[in-house]
């Protein structure tokens, strides 16, 4: 089949395309590579999907573009469309909150109208598990009501599932909604948490603990949320939103300790206070995705973290 991977040369994105490919399919990857982060960390991905020698595309793009999108489906026959592209996390939402409207929302409005106008039925999207805002309960689970976001990100992606609900109601579009828990892993964004503390440790800098470390997440090992997204793929769904998460929760004083002993070197702590749109857990109630997907999560953290040591220590980035 042939897949467009909006993001595709990002981190989730690259992981994705990668997987598709071994299986034989063909991938596009759109991809504008922004200065969100430094843009060879995206070219040093598409480097290494290139250099498979499989059927892939880079296609440098804007989803706000529409222009660039009706080029892109005007010329390739998709049989289907993964949109992962979006401006990312919490903290940098609130000091440019239009931005993450502009790119998040009205992207999304791009893809699916593209989609939609050149006969592409089924698209995936990525969600966040940040839609659950102040959510009162855990696990937190795909029937929760989620009318509490407490940034301008997370606002931003429950606008996307609303917009692909309206998609699928109007259209009959086959949509699936996926709200991703702290993904990480091999080839991470270096704004990311694991990311940035393992350097900082490495380098022996101190590294900034916002609170007391109480503070809990879902980390899930990005061949995990791969393993989600594929299944979604594979399926008829209709309109569905599923959680795609570990279903374990760990503080972040011990994902410290994790990458201390995978690292071989301790950290240096500076304390800092709670940060304005952060939430204190996230926790992914998983049963859905597991009757519906068969999604069944691998690896647990402290495997995880000792491949992601491998990694950055590797020389390769």
């Amino acid at each position: 089949m042939n897949f467009l991977i909006t993001g595709g040369a990002g981190f989730i994105g690259s992981h994705l395309s990668e997987r598709l490919l071994q299986q034989g399919h063909s991938v596009w990857a759109f991809d504008d590579l922004n200065n969100f982060y430094d843009p060879q960390f995206k070219r040093n991905n598409l480097r290494d999907l290139q250099a498979l020698a499989k059927p892939f595309e880079f296609c440098h793009g804007d989803i706000t573009d529409r222009a660039a999108l009706d080029d892109l489906f005007s010329s390739v026959r998709f049989d289907q469309v993964i949109h992962l592209a979006a401006r990312a996390g919490v903290r940098p939402s609130l000091i440019d909150p239009a931005l993450y409207q502009r790119v998040n929302v009205e992207g999304t409005v791009n893809v699916l109208e593209a989609a939609r106008t050149h006969g592409v039925k089924k698209v995936t999207i990525a969600s966040s598990s940040s839609v659950y805002g102040l959510n009162s309960r855990s696990p937190f689970s795909e029937a929760d009501v989620v009318s509490t976001p407490v940034s301008p990100y997370a606002a931003s992606k429950l606008a996307c599932e609303s917009l692909g609900h309206v998609w699928h109601h109007l259209y009959g579009m086959d949509i699936a909604m996926l709200r991703f828990f702290t993904v990480y892993g091999p080839r991470q964004r270096p704004d990311l948490a694991i990311y940035k503390f393992a350097k900082l440790i490495l380098a022996g800098k101190p590294i900034p603990v916002f609170g007391d470390g109480s503070a809990a997440r879902d980390y899930t090992f990005v061949t995990d949320t791969v393993d989600g997204i594929l299944a979604c793929t594979q399926r008829e769904l209709g309109f569905e939103v599923f959680n795609l998460g570990e279903s374990q929760v760990v503080t972040l004083s011990r994902m410290i300790e994790l990458l201390e002993a995978a690292l071989g070197k301790k950290a240096i702590i500076d304390r800092q206070p709670l940060q304005p749109g952060d939430v204190h857990l996230t926790y992914a109630n998983i049963d859905k995705a597991r009757k519906m997907l068969g999604y069944d999560p691998q690896v647990k953290i402290e495997s995880g973290i000792e491949r992601f040591a491998a990694w950055i220590t590797s020389g390769k980035i």
